[in-house]
This record gives C-alpha cells, sequence and structure tokens, in this order.
C-alpha cells in the first residue's frame, strides 16, 4: 500500500477547456500537487502563473487536432494517466424558438468532444492497463432546468456515456466517473451570482446555504486522479452543497 494514496504526484493528466473558470483552477491545484497537467483549449491568454503548465492548442470538436494533441503527449511520457473532460459552454434560450446552431455548437463541444478526447486516450491508457477518466457534467445532468435545452442534455448525455465507457473500458484497468458541480462561482455564473435575488435562490436549494467555489472540486478531483479512488467507477460525485438531495422545500 502506498503510503500516499491521494497522491497525484508525477502523474501525467490532461485538463480540457482548461484556459480560464474551472478548467484553468484545477490545472493549477494538480500542479500544485505535482502533477504534471497539459491544459487544452482553444486559445490562452499569456501568464507569468502558467509557466509551469503544458498547453496544448487544441478544439476538441476537431478530431484530427485530438488525435495529433494525445500523440504528442503520449511520445513525450510514454504514458497518459488521467482525462479530465471539462471543456463546456452554455447557450441559452426558449426551446420553443431554439436555434439549431446553438444545439448543435453545445453538443459538439460538451458531449462529442468528450466521447473524442475519451477515445483517443484510451489507445494509449490501455498500454498500461491503468487510467482514469473524469467527466465534469453538472447537476443539470439531473434535474430538467429551464431554457437550456442543448446544456441539459449535453450534461444528461455526458453523464450516461461516462457509465457507458465504464462498462466498456473496465476491462482495460481503465476508471470513468463523473463529477457533477453544482453553481460554482465562476467567470461563467457571476453574471448571475451579481444577482441578488437569483444568488439567494439558488443557494436556499443547497443543504450548505451557499455557492460553491471553484477549490470545492479539487479534493473530488484529486481523489478521482489518485489511487485512492482505484475501486471506483460508473459513478457520478455531485459537488453540489446537497443540492441533488434536497428534497422537497417546505
Amino acid at each position: 500500500m502506498k503510503n500516499n494514496l491521494f497522491s497525484v504526484k508525477d502523474k501525467i493528466i490532461i485538463v480540457t477547456g482548461a484556459a480560464n473558470g474551472i478548467g484553468e483552477f484545477l490545472s493549477m491545484g494538480l500542479l500544485k500537487n505535482g502533477a504534471r497537467v497539459y491544459r487544452i483549449d482553444k486559445k490562452f491568454k499569456k501568464s507569468k502563473k502558467h509557466v509551469k503548465l503544458h498547453d496544448k492548442i487544441c478544439d476538441v470538436t476537431n478530431l484530427q487536432q485530438v488525435r495529433k494533441t494525445c500523440l504528442e503527449i503520449f511520445d513525450k511520457n510514454k504514458k497518459i494517466d488521467v482525462l479530465i473532460n471539462n471543456a463546456g459552454i452554455t447557450l441559452p434560450g426558449n426551446p420553443i424558438n431554439y436555434s439549431l446552431k446553438s444545439w448543435m455548437e453545445t453538443i459538439d463541444v460538451n458531449l462529442t468532444g468528450a466521447f473524442q478526447f475519451s477515445q483517443q486516450v484510451l489507445k494509449y491508457m490501455k498500454k498500461n492497463h491503468s487510467g482514469s477518466i473524469i467527466n465534469i457534467t453538472s447537476i443539470n445532468s439531473e434535474f430538467g432546468f429551464p431554457n437550456n435545452p442543448a446544456y441539459v442534455a449535453s450534461k444528461g448525455g455526458l453523464k450516461l456515456l461516462g457509465k457507458s465507457l465504464a462498462r466498456d473500458w473496465g476491462i482495460y484497468g481503465i476508471r470513468v466517473n463523473n463529477l457533477g458541480p453544482g453553481y460554482i462561482i465562476t467567470d461563467m455564473t457571476r453574471k448571475n451570482y451579481n444577482n441578488k435575488k437569483t444568488r439567494i435562490a439558488r443557494q436556499k436549494n443547497t443543504m450548505l446555504n451557499r455557492w460553491g467555489k471553484p477549490h470545492d472540486l479539487l479534493g473530488p478531483c484529486i481523489f478521482l486522479s489518485s489511487d485512492a479512488s482505484s475501486y471506483i467507477t460508473g459513478q457520478d460525485i455531485y459537488v453540489d452543497g446537497g443540492w441533488s438531495a434536497n428534497g422537497l422545500q417546505l
């Protein structure tokens, strides 16, 4: 047994959608805990705080770019230990007149992109008969939240994609789990958080009576990346302050 089951030291970890928000925070946190982290995104802003991160320009919806990126990472390190499928967009709109363009764009990034990246890292994880894939889903994968049909559908699909891949890839020693955030304070949610009425209404749905912060996701992510979770696969872990288990509001 290892002295530190929760260690991610020297693990090769890929984080998609990592130029900002949750992906950026997870990348920095994993780096500080000793992992070799590759941030994946379509573009990056130059920053001194990211000098130790390995940035790769890659569009998760472009299969050729995904193939090339995964091959380069494996060739350099001879392994890929963890993939965190974090890339995601949200394009809200009324379902009555929701555009097919918004639907396809959301599904392509949130669901198809995650499948493509998972499929490509599979061939390299198989070589070492081990690996952990973590899908960043959402409490939206459990509930019918209003006026965002593509986002809800994509996150629900990602949840079941994770279970499907866990079932099929367990024979290769690869674990696939879903990490579902509740409402986390990020640039994407800042507008809603700054609206006092919306902020209070959403925090009242949680058992902890607060919104989440990016650091609330780091511990569960380290757990799923480490050997401490070596017998856990096909599971949904919600980091939502208890929202999904809160039941009726009386």
